[in-house]
């Protein structure tokens, strides 16, 4: 079966759009597409295909992940998770963005290793690429889970949790509305930004494996993340 048979079989590459990512979905068109890093992968994979794009918009990366293999979108463009990829082939990552921890002001939390701790609750945006890590990975501190994109800092306040987990760029400006606040150093992980299809999708996911490697030698990724002005994400190694 041909690539496009299988990426565009409407004869219209849809790309799914996790629109909740402000660093990869910047602004949108008049007519409401999304505009940024994302949709331009998307749109330059459509134009080696030979096709038209479609953008299939999404407004949590979970939805996203969820619709895999329903046929409402050929590729999904969101963080590449071991829960999603039962259902979706992944290629390599094709930017990073650092995930970590806001603690309120006076806390005794001083490191990523003290926060997973019994007594600690932790807010994060519920079915992000980190709310899934932290899903495998805290054993003693409690998560609690918001839909909507301001409900985990809602929460942090309105609750007086000990932490916020999110992406950094996120916390950097959510900082500025919590004096005495901190964001503790490094990170608890780097959600891996790939590009997946179905997972039947066989020659398609070796060519979209194929592009992001070749994106990521040519420089295209780093000359998108510079066209759309991003702080806070990286070409992936």
């Amino acid at each position: 079966m041909s690539v496009v048979s299988e990426l565009a079989p409407t004869g219209v590459l849809r790309a799914g759009i996790n629109m909740s990512n402000f660093l990869l979905v910047t602004g949108k068109t008049a007519s409401g597409d999304p505009q940024g890093v994302a949709p331009d992968m998307a749109a330059e994979i459509a134009r080696r295909l030979n096709v038209p794009v479609a953008y299939v918009k999404y407004e949590r990366p979970s939805i996203l992940a969820d619709a895999a293999g329903t046929n409402a979108w050929d590729i999904g463009l969101i963080g590449a998770e071991p829960q999603r990829a039962a259902k979706i082939t992944f290629t390599a990552a094709y930017c990073e963005i650092e995930a970590t921890y806001l603690v309120p002001r006076g806390s005794p939390l001083q490191s990523i290793a003290d926060v997973d701790r019994a007594g600690v609750r932790i807010t994060v945006r519920r079915g992000a690429a980190y709310d899934l890590w932290l899903e495998r990975n805290i054993k003693h501190a409690t998560v609690l889970r918001s839909d909507s994109a301001d409900g985990p800092l809602n929460q942090f306040v309105n609750e007086k949790l000990e932490a916020y987990a999110a992406l950094k760029p996120q916390l950097l400006t959510d900082i500025e509305k919590m004096p005495g606040s901190r964001i503790l150093p490094g990170n608890f992980m780097t959600v891996q930004q790939a590009i997946g299809t179905a997972k039947p999708n066989a020659a398609g996911a070796a060519f979209l494996s194929e592009f992001v490697a070749e994106a990521k030698r040519s420089g295209l990724v780093a000359r998108l993340i510079e066209k759309h002005n991003v702080k806070g994400l990286s070409v992936a190694p």
